[in-house]
C-alpha cells in the first residue's frame, strides 16, 4: 500500500522532525514512526524517502536503530513483521545501521533464549536481571537476515574496519553459544514440550543460514587481518571457546562444514596466537636458533636409499589429475635431486611411470577426459623431456638404450603390439591401442631412436610413418599462421594427433593468440578463440605445454581495453569478436577453476569484475543511472517487437563490458516478469531466440549460473524457480539458431554443466514429481564430463573412501600407502601398477588437514618400517609429500610486479598449510618428541631430510634448457629464457615453503566449492554465489511496472 506524507499527516502520524534532545526522544520518535509504517504496509521506497529525513531530525546510533527495528512488544511478539528485513535493507544500503548493530539486536530478542531457559540455561546478560520480552518465533527472520548478512559480508560491504571485524567475532561467539544452547535443549525435548517437530525444523534452517554467514565471516581478509593483531586477543579466546562447543553439535547435519570450522579453530586462530607470551623478541630467536641446530644434530640411523616404481608414479599422477603442472623446470630439478644425476635410471623410470599412469586411468575406467589427456602427455610431452635428458648422456649410453630398456618392462596385456588388437580375445582399449607404436615414432620423430630399431622395439612390423611434414619448428608455424589465418584452424585440428608434433604446435598457437591480441586482429582472433573454446580436451593439451598465464593474460587485457573505433559502422560484429575471445577466457577460467591471480590480471579489471560478482543480480536501486538506461533498453529490445529490436543504436550505447556485468540482473527481471505474467510464453521464446544468436550466446555463461543459483535458494521455491526451469527448457531443449550458434552453445553448456547439474538436482529433491528436470540433466549429460577438470572428488569417490572400514577416510589412506608399499616392494608379481587417484590425497588433505594427514603417514611408515619395509615406505612417503597440489598453488612468478590501480602491488592469497611444511613443524620439535617417541622421532627427521633434499631447487641445468628448446625450435632464445626459468624455478609453488595458512572453506568445481574469483574468497557451489539472488525483494520488480507487452 503506497502512503505519502498527506495521508499520514492525515491519519494522525504527525512526525516531529525537531531536534532531538536526548536518545530517549530520538527512540520514541523512530518508534512512532516504525509503528505507523507497519501499519499502513509502507513499502520500502517510501520508506527510504522518508527515514533520511527522520535521521536528519532525530539522529541515533546503529544499534538502537536496529533495536528499535528488531524488538518485540506486548500487542505482537509472536513473529517479525515481514516487513522488517526490507526496512532492514534500506536502513544498511543508507548505512544507519551495520551488520555488528543487527547481530546484536537479533540475539538480544531471539527466541532460542526462551529454548535455552527451559533447561535452566540463561545467557549471561539474563543472569543479573529481569530478562527483555522476546520473539515467539523469531527463526524465519533470523534465517532471512542472516542470509542477507552473509551477501554483504562477500561483497565486501558488510564489514569495513577492523571494529567491526572485532564486534562482528565477539557476537558471532555469543550466537554459537546460543545456538548450541537451544540445540541441545531441543534433543532434551523428548516429551515434544518445545513444540519440537516445527520449532526444530525453523531453528535448524536458522543454524544453517547462521553457519553459511560464519563461514564467510571466518574467512573475510578484513576479518583474519584483525584476528591476527594483539589486541585482538579476546575475541579470538571467545571465538576458540565457542567453536569448541558448536562445531560438535552441527557434525550430524553438515560434517565437512564442521571439519572446516575445526580446522579454522585449530589451525588458524592458533597461528594467531604468539608462541609463548613471556618470552620476548630475544628469547624467541634464540629458540629458533636452538630448534634449527637440534634438526641439524639430531642422528638417527641409516637407511637404503631406494628409488620405487611408486615414487614418480605418484608425482606424474599428483601433477596431471587436474590442471597440467608439467613445469619443465621444476620437474628437472626434482628428477635431478630423487636421481642424484643417474641419467639412466631417470630416463627408464620416467618412461615406465608414464605408461603406468595411463594404464591406471584405463583400467580404473577414469574416462575420455583422463586418458585422452594423459595419451597426449606420453606421446607428445614425453619426448620432449627425454630429448632434453638426452643431452645429458655420454657413450656408451643412449636414449635408444633407455627407451629399449623401459619398454622391455611395460606390460603388453595393457599395451597390446599390433597384432595382438586383432585377437578377438583381447578386451582391447581404443586409449592404450598402438600407444607403444605411436610413442616409438614420436621418439624417432625427435631423434632418440633411427627409424629402422622401431620393429626390433615392437618385436614386430609395423606400418606406420613418421608425419609426412616432419618435425615441427615453432616460428615456422607461427610464421605460417600470421600469414594465412586458414593455417591456425589446420593447428587446432593437429592439437588431436599424437604424433609427437603437438608441443610445437600448443606453443605456437599460444604466441599467435599474443600476438593477435597486440596487433587487435580481432576477425583472425574471434575464428581461433571459437575453435578452442568449443575443445575442451585440447585445452588440456595446450596446458602440457605452457601456462594459463602465457595465453589468458594477452586476452584479459585485450577485453579490459576493447573500445569501438570512433568510425565504427556496425556493432554487431563486435559483439561476436568480444563475446568469442570472453568465451575461451571463460572456458579456461571454470575449468580449471583459475583465479585473477592466475591469469594475471588487476582485481580492477573487467575480466575480473565480471569472475568475482558477474554472476550476481544487483539490486535496482544500486544501479547508476547509466546501468538503468542500458536494463530498460536491453529489455525492450528483448522483448518490445516495436521498438526495433537488438538494433546498432542499443549496441553503440551500451560496450560490450557494461552488457556482461548487467546480464545477472537482466535475467533477473527477467526471471520476475514471467512469473508474474509481465512477459507472456511468446515474448519469451522471442527473447530467448536473441540469446541464441551467436553475438550474444557467450552471456549464457553468466546467465545460467545466476539462474542455477536461485534453483538453490530454498525461501524462492515456486514461481520464480519454474520461471528459471522454463527459460532453460528454451535455451537448451529448443534447438534454435544456426549450426554455428549450436556449436557454440555446446561450448557454453560445457562451461555451466556441473553446477546447473547440482542445481537441477537440488531442485529435484526439493519437487521430485516435477516432470521438467530429467530432460534437462539428459540435455547436459554429454557436456559434464567435459565441463571441469580441477581434481576434486566425485560423490561416489568420496562415499567409498569414507566408508571405509575401521576408520573412513584415514583407513583408505592406510590402505593406499600400504598398496604401494606393496607394488613397489614386489614389482615382479605386480607388473600393473596399484590403482590410484591423486584426488583421494588432495579430498583427505582438505577434510583432515595436513597435520593429522601426516600422522597418518608417519604412523604407517613405522608400521612398515617394523615390518622390513622402512626404505619403500619412506620412499612412497616422500613422494606424496612433495607431489605439487593443483589445489594449493600460489600465483604465478609473473604476478610479482601486478599493481592496481591506486599503484599497490598485489599481496598473494595465503594458502593452506602444505605436508611438507606440517612436516618441517614437527621436525623442528623432534627433541620433545623423542622423549616420548624415539622411533617416531627418527622417522620424522629422516622423513624431513629426503623430502626437503628432493624438493631442493637449484637453478636448471643450461645444456638440458638449452636441449629441450632447441627441440621446439626457440634455440635463439635459449639463454634469456634459461635465466627466466632459472629465476621463475626459485618462486615456484613447488619450491616455496608454505608456512602460511588459510581456512579452506571452498573446493574449487566441488558441491560447497571455494571462491571462484570472489574477492572474498567464500563460494557457494562450483565457483559460484548462491545467495546472490536475497536482495529486496519488494523493489525488484519495480522495473516491470513499465512494461506493456500487450
Amino acid at each position: 500500500m503506497e502512503m505519502d506524507v498527506e495521508m499520514m499527516m492525515t491519519e494522525g502520524l504527525t512526525l516531529d522532525f525537531g531536534p532531538g534532545r536526548d536518545h530517549s526522544q530520538s527512540r520514541e520518535e523512530w518508534t512512532r514512526f516504525l509503528d505507523r509504517c507497519r501499519a499502513s504496509r509502507l513499502d520500502s521506497d517510501t520508506f527510504d524517502s522518508y527515514v533520511s529525513l527522520l535521521h536528519s531530525k532525530h539522529p541515533l546510533p546503529p544499534s538502537i536503530i536496529a533495536d528499535v527495528c528488531l524488538k518485540p512488544y506486548p500487542s505482537n511478539h509472536e513473529t517479525l513483521d515481514p516487513r522488517i528485513p526490507r526496512y532492514i535493507q534500506v536502513l544498511s544500503s543508507r548505512k544507519l545501521i551495520d551488520t555488528p548493530s543487527v547481530l546484536k539486536a537479533l540475539y538480544k530478542y531471539s527466541t532460542s533464549h526462551m529454548q535455552a531457559q527451559s533447561t535452566g540455561n540463561l545467557a549471561p546478560e539474563d543472569q543479573d536481571g529481569q530478562p527483555p520480552l522476546r520473539w515467539g518465533s523469531s527463526y524465519a527472520a533470523e534465517e532471512v537476515i542472516f542470509y542477507r548478512l552473509t551477501k554483504a559480508v562477500a561483497t565486501g560491504h558488510g564489514i569495513k574496519n577492523a571494529g567491526d571485524a572485532l564486534e562482528v567475532c565477539k557476537l558471532m561467539a555469543k550466537w554459537m553459544t546460543l545456538f548450541t544452547l537451544a540445540s541441545a535443549a531441543f534433543a532434551q525435548d523428548v516429551m515434544g514440550q518445545l513444540q519440537s517437530s516445527q520449532s526444530r525444523d525453523e531453528m535448524e534452517a536458522a543454524r544453517a543460514a547462521f553457519v553459511m554467514l560464519l563461514l564467510g565471516i571466518c574467512e573475510n581478509q578484513t576479518v583474519l587481518s584483525t584476528l591476527s593483531r594483539p589486541l585482538a586477543k579476546n575475541a579470538r579466546r571467545a571465538l576458540s571457546e565457542s567453536l569448541t562447543n558448536f562445531v560438535p553439535s552441527i557434525i550430524q547435519s553438515a560434517s565437512q562444514i564442521a571439519s572446516r570450522l575445526e580446522l579454522f579453530r585449530s589451525e588458524t586462530l592458533a597461528s594467531f596466537e604468539p608462541v609463548d607470551k613471556k618470552k620476548d623478541a630475544t628469547n624467541l630467536v634464540i629458540d629458533d636458533i636452538e630448534s634449527t641446530m637440534a634438526l641439524d644434530n639430531f642422528v638417527v640411523s641409516d637407511l637404503p636409499n631406494i628409488n620405487t616404481r611408486a615414487g614418480l608414479y605418484i608425482y606424474l599422477n599428483a601433477a596431471l589429475v587436474g590442471r597440467p603442472l608439467i613445469d619443465d623446470a621444476v620437474l628437472f630439478s626434482y628428477l635431478h635431486n630423487r636421481y642424484q644425476g643417474d641419467i639412466q635410471s631417470t630416463t627408464v623410470d620416467l618412461i615406465l611411470a608414464s605408461f603406468d599412469v595411463l594404464a591406471n586411468a584405463v583400467f580404473r575406467n577414469e574416462g575420455q577426459q583422463a586418458s585422452y589427456l594423459l595419451r597426449s602427455y606420453l606421446i607428445n610431452k614425453l619426448p620432449l623431456l627425454l630429448a632434453t635428458l638426452a643431452t645429458q648422456m655420454y657413450p656408451p649410453l643412449s636414449a635408444q638404450f633407455c627407451i629399449t630398456e623401459a619398454l622391455s618392462q611395460v606390460d603388453t596385456n595393457a599395451f597390446p603390439t599390433l597384432s595382438a588388437m586383432f585377437d578377438d580375445t583381447n578386451n582391447n582399449n581404443t586409449f592404450t591401442d598402438s600407444v607403444r607404436q605411436d610413442f616409438c615414432f614420436a621418439c624417432c620423430l625427435h631423434d632418440l631412436i633411427p627409424e629402422s630399431s622401431i620393429e626390433g622395439l615392437l618385436g614386430e612390423i609395423t606400418y606406420q610413418t613418421l608425419p609426412q611434414a616432419g618435425r615441427y619448428v615453432k616460428h615456422q608455424l607461427v610464421e605460417e599462421c600470421m600469414n594465412d589465418p586458414e593455417r591456425i584452424q589446420q593447428l587446432i585440428g593437429e592439437l588431436d594427433n599424437m604424433d609427437g608434433n603437438v608441443g610445437a604446435v600448443c606453443q605456437a598457437l599460444a604466441e599467435v593468440i599474443g600476438r593477435l591480441c597486440h596487433n587487435k586482429e580481432t576477425m583472425t582472433l574471434k575464428l581461433l578463440c571459437t575453435q578452442l573454446a568449443k575443445k575442451p580436451l585440447s585445452l588440456d593439451v595446450m596446458l602440457l605445454f605452457d601456462k594459463p598465464i602465457t595465453m589468458l593474460h594477452p586476452l584479459c587485457e585485450l577485453l579490459d581495453n576493447w573500445r569501438y573505433d570512433e568510425d565504427q559502422g556496425e556493432y554487431q560484429p563486435v559483439y561476436e569478436e568480444f563475446g568469442a575471445v570472453l568465451l575461451l577466457v571463460l572456458a579456461f577460467v571454470h575449468r580449471y577453476d583459475l583465479s585473477t591471480m592466475d591469469l594475471g590480471i588487476r582485481s580492477d579489471s573487467f575480466v575480473a569484475k565480471l569472475l568475482g560478482v558477474g554472476q550476481l543480480n544487483k539490486p535496482l536501486e544500486e544501479l547508476t543511472d547509466k546501468e538503468q538506461d542500458h536494463l530498460g533498453r536491453w529489455i525492450q529490445g528483448f522483448f518490445d517487437t516495436e521498438s526495433g529490436g537488438l538494433a546498432d543504436e542499443l549496441l553503440s550505447s551500451c560496450p560490450p563490458q557494461d552488457f556482461y556485468l548487467l546480464v545477472p540482473t537482466l535475467f533477473h527481471q527477467i526471471v520476475l516478469a514471467f512469473c508474474t505474467n509481465y512477459v507472456d510464453e511468446e515474448s519469451l521464446k522471442t527473447g530467448v531466440e536473441y540469446l541464441v544468436n551467436t553475438f550474444l550466446l557467450p552471456a549464457l555463461v553468466p546467465a545460467i549460473k545466476y539462474m542455477s543459483n536461485q534453483l538453490w535458494i530454498e525461501l524462492n521455491h515456486g514461481q520464480e524457480q519454474k520461471a528459471v526451469i522454463r527459460i532453460l527448457q528454451l535455451i537448451l531443449l529448443t534447438k534454435q539458431g544456426s549450426t554455428e550458434a549450436q556449436t557454440m552453445l555446446s561450448s557454453v553448456v560445457n562451461i555451466i554443466a556441473i553446477p546447473l547439474e547440482y542445481s537441477l538436482r537440488s531442485y529435484q529433491r526439493f519437487d521430485p514429481k516435477s516432470q521438467a528436470i530429467e530432460p534437462l540433466l539428459k540435455a547436459i549429460r554429454d557436456n559434464i564430463r567435459l565441463s571441469r577438470r580441477t581434481a576434486s572428488a566425485a560423490n561416489n569417490e568420496l562415499e567409498a573412501w569414507t566408508s571405509t572400514a575401521n576408520g573412513g577416510l584415514a583407513a583408505s589412506i592406510r590402505h593406499t600407502l600400504q598398496g604401494f608399499v606393496s607394488w613397489s616392494a614386489h614389482p615382479g608379481l605386480n607388473i600393473m601398477p596399484t590403482s590410484y587417484t591423486h584426488r583421494q590425497i588432495l579430498t583427505a588433505l582438505k577434510m583432515l588437514g595436513a597435520k593429522r594427514f601426516l600422522h597418518i603417514i608417519l604412523d604407517e611408515i613405522k608400521v612398515q618400517t617394523e615390518a622390513g619395509n622402512g626404505s619403500i615406505a619412506h620412499d612412497v612417503a616422500t613422494a606424496l609429500i612433495c607431489a605439487p597440489d593443483v589445489t594449493n598453488m600460489p600465483p604465478p612468478p609473473e604476478t610479482a610486479i601486478l599493481m592496481d590501480s591506486a599503484h599497490h602491488p598485489y599481496v598473494p592469497p595465503q594458502l593452506r598449510i602444505s605436508l611438507r611444511a606440517a612436516l618441517k613443524s614437527e621436525a623442528e620439535d623432534c627433541k620433545i618428541i623423542q622423549k616420548s617417541d624415539p622411533t617416531m622421532a627418527e622417522i620424522i627427521v629422516r622423513l624431513y631430510r629426503k623430502v626437503e633434499a628432493q624438493m631442493l631447487m637449484p637453478p636448471p641445468d643450461e645444456a638440458m634448457l638449452h636441449g629441450e628448446l632447441a627441440n621446439l625450435g626457440l634455440s635463439e632464445n635459449a639463454a634469456a629464457l634459461g635465466d627466466a626459468l632459472a629465476a621463475a624455478a626459485q618462486n615456484d609453488g613447488l619450491g616455496g615453503d608454505e608456512g602460511s595458512m588459510n581456512l579452506d572453506l571452498g573446493n574449487g568445481g566441488s558441491d560447497m566449492g571455494h571462491l571462484g574469483g570472489d574477492p572474498s574468497g567464500l563460494d557457494f557451489g562450483a565457483g559460484d554465489d548462491m545467495f546472490s539472488g536475497l536482495g529486496d525483494g519488494g523493489s525488484s520488480a519495480d522495473l516491470l511496472s513499465s512494461w506493456d507487452m500487450n
